[in-house]
């Protein structure tokens, strides 16, 4: 008896819908992504804005306008292009930087409270400087600039060839263990030069501290190569980072090569980090935070992540810059102590909150 034709007409009838539901949601979740990052575009040019308007000096619009166009007294340009447009492109640069590092360590260690810190990045650079200071008796701030990126790379590449020559491959522990033993280590001997030489605690205290202020163009020339090169290596290997959030073994299956990815995005890490550091001083929390609040708001897709961390990193650091401008008077606070006062509640709310622990 042949069986009965009622089950064959059914189930297809409901597929072609299903796909045309799947898409329409996919193109409605695409185009809320694209409009929060124009959001968060329009949000760094109000803080850009907001930069180039307001600070210690008190000068109006019309003056800073007039100090851009090089059409106003000496002391507006002296202002406009001698503090308020190298801390504005610094401080973008500088937020950018550390929030896709951030995001690149925390998706490399699958670790949530991972940040560029723990690479051994700022350790490298405050020994660096600390050494230019004991050693050539280097003090400015563009000839620092260069021992900081020095030390960085150097740190980062320790970091690697601890962890590749223990475990074979750039796997996610063995590189964070490496990464705070190589930072304990550094940190140790720059606290053992600093204490015996008053020059280079001096230099080192200004620098430790994280902040825009007194930089000049010539940092951002010296520093934005390496962030440039960074940013093209963590471009390419976002679609790395998607697979490897499934698992190393499933990841391998789907085709990526561990090691290779391992490599392009602890390379991006370095440079985009080191890069940060050595136009600014080690400035905390933006690595840590600011990766959270891109997944929150975009998902967890890197190739959107990555410009939402870009955005509200610039946006952070810019706005930070902005507060300690007009809550310290004409001493202001520097970023750096802006950043860790906000940054040490989100901090706890990271590592309380299991939705954001699960990466």
């Amino acid at each position: 008896m042949p069986p009965p034709p009622l089950a064959v007409t059914t189930a297809p009838a409901a597929l072609p819908g299903a796909v045309i539901g799947a898409s329409g949601v996919h193109r409605r979740t695409a185009r809320r992504r694209v409009a929060v990052l124009l959001g968060l575009a329009v949000l760094v040019v109000a803080a850009a804005v907001a930069s180039m308007l307001l600070g210690s000096n008190h000068i109006g619009a019309d003056r800073v306008l007039a100090g851009l166009m090089r059409t106003g007294s000496g002391t507006d340009e002296a202002i406009v292009w001698g503090s308020r447009v190298p801390r504005t492109l610094i401080g973008a640069s500088v937020g950018a930087a550390l929030g896709i590092a951030g995001l690149l360590m925390q998706g490399h260690t699958r670790n949530p409270l991972a940040d560029p810190g723990l690479f051994g990045v700022s350790a490298g650079a405050g020994l660096a400087v600390v050494l230019g200071v004991f050693v050539f008796g280097v003090t400015s701030t563009s000839a620092s600039v260069w021992f900081a990126l020095v030390g960085a790379v150097v740190a980062s590449v320790v970091v690697f060839s601890v962890t590749v020559a223990g475990s074979g491959t750039a796997s996610p522990v063995p590189l964070a263990l490496a990464g705070a033993a190589v930072s304990a280590l550094l940190g140790a001997l720059t606290s053992f030069i600093v204490l015996t030489d008053q020059d280079s605690l001096d230099a080192y205290r200004l620098w430790v501290v994280g902040s825009l202020s007194g930089r000049q163009l010539d940092v951002l020339a010296a520093a934005w190569p390496f962030m440039a090169v960074g940013l093209v290596l963590a471009i390419w290997n976002t679609r790395a980072l998607d697979a490897l959030g499934l698992g190393s073994e499933l990841a391998k299956g789907l085709g990526e090569d561990l090691l290779t990815a391992r490599l392009v995005g602890l390379g991006g890490i370095t440079l985009l980090a080191a890069g940060a550091t050595a136009a600014a001083g080690p400035i905390a929390f933006v690595g840590l935070t600011v990766p959270h609040v891109a997944r929150a708001v975009v998902g967890t897709g890197h190739r959107w992540t990555l410009p939402a961390s870009a955005l509200l990193g610039a946006v952070l650091v810019l706005a930070a810059d902005v507060v300690g401008r007009l809550i310290g008077g004409f001493a202001e606070v520097e970023v750096g102590i802006v950043l860790a006062v906000i940054g040490g509640p989100v901090f706890v709310a990271v590592a309380r909150r299991r939705s954001l622990v699960s990466l």
